[in-house]
């Protein structure tokens, strides 16, 4: 899969009448948004329960390809919610930029793709995983527990500044 490039725009204009910077000049690159979300070392993942109600919960998250990825356990709530609507937000709080990424999760089966997402997960935590049958498993754990990889993929995103005046939001597709 190909990473596109999305358009990015302020996300507030003159008639929004807010303090938020009106300045074209103020739109941040995608590629700024990317690089916070990869040196993030946590985010936060909100997930839908089947109820409707929101869950919220601190994750580690690499980017692997052309994607942010996160990892739960198979049986944990958020990969319950997932499972059952794939809509979910990551948010990120960096030094220059707080990102909230709209987007879709899939888990990933493919041995290959898994692997480079372990090797991700390896470079960034070193966190060992080892993949197989379709999932990774902590091994150096009593029982080998499974974890299962979601790919992000971003609908939109908004980036808010650190001074606390400037917005950006880059809608994909």
């Amino acid at each position: 899969m190909t990473e596109t490039t999305p358009v990015a725009e302020l996300l507030f204009g003159e008639a929004d009448a807010t303090p938020f910077s009106t300045d074209e000049a103020t739109v941040e690159p995608w590629d700024e948004a990317r690089a916070c979300l990869e040196s993030a070392p946590k985010a936060w993942l909100s997930t839908v329960r089947p109820d409707g109600r929101a869950h919220a919960v601190p994750v580690l998250l690499v980017w692997a390809g052309d994607a942010p990825w996160i990892t739960t356990r198979p049986t944990s709530r958020k990969a319950r919610n997932l499972a059952a609507n794939p809509h979910c937000v990551i948010t990120v709080a960096g030094e220059t930029l707080d990102l909230v990424v709209e987007g879709n999760a899939t888990r990933a089966r493919d041995e290959d793709e898994l692997r480079r997402v372990a090797a991700a997960f390896r470079a960034k935590y070193e966190w060992e995983l080892a993949v197989r049958d379709g999932s990774a498993h902590e091994d150096g754990l009593p029982g080998s527990p499974e974890y299962g990889f979601y790919r992000v993929t971003p609908t939109r995103a908004f980036g808010y500044g650190a001074d606390g005046r400037t917005a950006t939001r880059w809608r994909f597709g």
